[in-house]
């Protein structure tokens, strides 16, 4: 997703907030003994921050070490090549709109946004 015409550097800003929500809440699942839950706010915190790289780079590093704890080495791996290609390509090419940043899908697949992260992108556009 790139920032849409006129939004510049304020939107990644805007959305910082709800980026953090999701990372609070993908804590909290895990902390709960909830890991799949833990990746799905992992998940929704990566299709709202992957317009900035700061976020992008954070999201993916969170990622990687939810894989370590899980022990799941497959998307460790796949965090790694990810925070490469988030720090590297983030700010100079097209990013994915809706790509939820795990190793289970290609790095360059866009998908569809669910409707309530939609809303948070749009309404950080407008103002």
């Amino acid at each position: 997703m790139q920032s849409p015409e006129g939004a510049g550097v304020l939107m990644p800003r805007r959305i910082s907030e709800f980026v953090a929500l999701e990372l609070l809440a993908a804590r909290r699942a895990e902390a709960s003994g909830d890991g799949v839950q833990a990746f799905r706010h992992l998940e929704r915190a990566h299709v709202l921050g992957q317009s900035s790289t700061r976020r992008h780079v954070a999201v993916h590093a969170r990622m990687l070490m939810w894989a370590w704890r899980r022990r799941d080495f497959r998307e460790a791996l796949g965090q790694i090549v990810r925070i490469v290609g988030a720090a590297t390509k983030t700010a100079i090419g097209p990013i994915p709109a809706g790509n939820t940043g795990g190793a289970n899908v290609s790095p360059f697949k866009p998908m569809p946004i669910a409707p309530d992260l939609a809303r948070i992108i749009a309404d950080a556009s407008q103002k």
